[in-house]
């Protein structure tokens, strides 16, 4: 496979799959294999409005709600088609390598924020179920979340799920600051919020914490803002919280507004070896594609 061809599946994340309308898989760059992913969100409502968002909302999808019995219905037909292999013979796959044939996840993230669903517990339990006649204990359900609804009783709920199937919870925190945070997210959603779900949650179980930096008007954050982030690890880790994993990435697809870049590739390695050095977490960096 090409370098180009290579970035191509990587930068491609369409929300659609020949017809399904809630399931798609791609190649992720994070989990070195084919994740399978749920989207919530049809309707392309979120309540974060970031800048570096990919997600087209200048249109709207024909799909409005989630429609249970035909998302599990398309979700079986993808397991099928990993587990058989017959994925690698479609066009859209037929080019990844031989090492990358593996179904590494279930995600759930798609077009806007999937905790947002008002059933999101029924979901994650029948997606379990699912994963599980499929004889699929081992393979993970991932959340791709901004962790603003943690405090809810029925996502507390489908956490536990999760919790009990191999489940993993990758929370975004991009920002240090307040300030910071609003510039980026454009919600508004309290910073604190966000911060104090973290928390709860990471003293439940490890979060992997996902953080997207960028340039904004040609600036990248500061070393004040980068410093402030580090000091939020450490104070989630100082009152009880666990944190697995720190996955710090760029810009890798076209975002939502055009004065947001990607960081070099020395850029990412800086906010690496700074997280690395600030707290005793382990930190993995990603680098931006061309467009």
């Amino acid at each position: 496979m090409t370098s180009m061809q290579k970035n191509a599946l990587h930068t491609s994340h369409e929300r659609s799959f020949a017809t399904n309308r809630f399931v798609y898989p791609v190649l992720s760059r994070r989990s070195q294999g084919v994740s399978i992913g749920i989207n919530l969100n049809p309707d392309k409502v979120c309540n974060f409005d970031c800048v570096y968002c990919q997600v087209d909302r200048t249109t709207t999808s024909e799909t409005r709600f989630v429609e249970l019995d035909q998302l599990l219905l398309e979700l079986d037909h993808m397991l099928a088609l990993v587990a058989s292999g017959e994925l690698f013979k479609t066009e859209q796959f037929q080019g990844v390598p031989e090492s990358l044939q593996r179904l590494n996840d279930i995600a759930f993230s798609g077009d806007g924020e999937p905790t947002t669903y008002r059933n999101f517990d029924e979901i994650i339990g029948a997606c379990a179920e699912l994963k599980q006649r499929h004889g699929l204990a081992a393979v993970k359900m991932v959340l791709i979340t901004n962790a603003s609804m943690f405090h809810r009783k029925h996502v507390q709920r489908g956490l536990e799920i999760l919790d009990a199937n191999q489940g993993e919870i990758w929370a975004k925190l991009d920002a240090g600051t307040d300030e910071y945070f609003h510039l980026i997210e454009r919600t508004s959603i309290p910073f604190q919020r966000v911060l104090d779900n973290i928390q709860r949650a990471a003293r439940l179980r490890p979060l992997v914490i996902q953080s997207l930096f960028m340039k904004v008007n040609d600036e990248s954050p500061s070393n004040i803002e980068l410093e402030a982030f580090c000091d939020r690890l450490n104070q989630v880790t100082t009152n009880g919280g666990a944190i697995s994993l720190v996955q710090v990435y760029t810009i890798a697809r076209r975002p939502a507004e055009s004065y947001v870049t990607p960081l070099a590739d020395h850029e990412v390695d800086r906010i690496v070896e700074l997280v690395s050095l600030r707290t005793d977490i382990q930190v993995v960096g990603y680098y931006g594609y061309s467009t």
